[in-house]
């Protein structure tokens, strides 16, 4: 690999712990940064340009000018609406031949990502870089999901599956059989506020998240936080199963000692094309 490595940056820490690996390793970064998205403190040290959304052909000549050929999307951005977008030429033609309000968010990035190729860019996963992101298959706390938390788990991995194979979320909230809630365009975070009101009485719920079928993993793979964990512990949950090699976990450590503290279990589990093994 030559030439600093192209990072598109969106929110969270995730950004800027892979700007400081580059620094690290003496390849350096360009990163893009998004206007009303990416902390400014991502930026800081690296070269960089800022863009709103919808300049992409700005983007892409800064970081052809830098000589950055592979390419990381990383972080939160929240999809905007058209109006918002405010897109460039480039941008606008490209979201007029793949119909922009007929995709649903992974469809979008699967979308970008093959343009960005066309482009002569290699696009490359986070985990790639970042390698103790990835959840690995088992419990990372103290406690473990009893028999009726498993079954809430095997319905909520059937719901995510029938969601995600329409392109619409990556995560529910599932109590004694009952969907709760389902992610669509809120988030995680806002899934859980909204599904703490609905608890019923009894074991709370269980937050299920994973990859949607035939997901591009190398952008928008599931990613969980501390902050998830205290939106699960908040609304009553009693724990959060995630995909073993599919979902990024921020921080594990922090993650494992906020899911103890909360009394929730935190389990990634290895999938197969039909159900969890349990």
């Amino acid at each position: 690999m030559s030439g600093p490595l192209g990072i598109v940056a969106g929110g969270g820490s995730l950004p800027r712990r892979l700007v400081e690996l580059c620094q690290s390793s003496g390849r350096g970064a360009f990163v893009v940064a998004i206007e009303g998205h990416t902390d400014p403190a991502t930026v800081a040290g690296t070269e960089h340009l800022w863009i709103r959304l919808g300049q992409s052909e700005k983007a892409m000549h800064a970081l052809r000018g830098a000589g950055a050929r592979d390419l990381v999307l990383v972080g939160a951005v929240k999809r905007p609406s058209m109006t918002e977008l405010r897109p460039d030429r480039m941008t606008f033609k490209f979201l007029a031949k793949i119909g922009f309000n007929r995709l649903g968010d992974d469809g979008l990035l699967g979308a970008v990502v093959k343009r960005l190729e066309a482009e002569g860019f290699r696009l490359r996963g986070v985990e790639e870089f970042l390698q103790d992101l990835l959840a690995g298959e088992g419990s990372f706390g103290r406690f473990q999901p009893d028999e009726a938390a498993w079954r809430d788990i095997r319905r909520g991995i059937d719901v995510v599956r029938a969601m995600g194979a329409a392109d619409v979320g990556q995560a529910t909230v599932i109590q004694d059989g009952l969907v709760l809630g389902v992610e669509a365009l809120e988030g995680t975070d806002a899934l859980l506020s909204r599904c703490g009101p609905l608890r019923r009485a009894g074991p709370g719920g269980v937050l299920v998240k994973l990859r949607k079928p035939g997901q591009e993993r190398r952008a928008d793979l599931p990613t969980i936080g501390v902050t998830t964990v205290q939106g699960a512990a908040a609304a009553g949950l009693r724990g959060i199963a995630v995909e073993a090699g599919g979902t990024l976990v921020v921080d594990a450590p922090a993650v494992t000692d906020a899911a103890d503290r909360a009394g929730l279990f935190l389990i990634g589990m290895k999938l197969d094309a039909e159900a969890p093994v349990q």
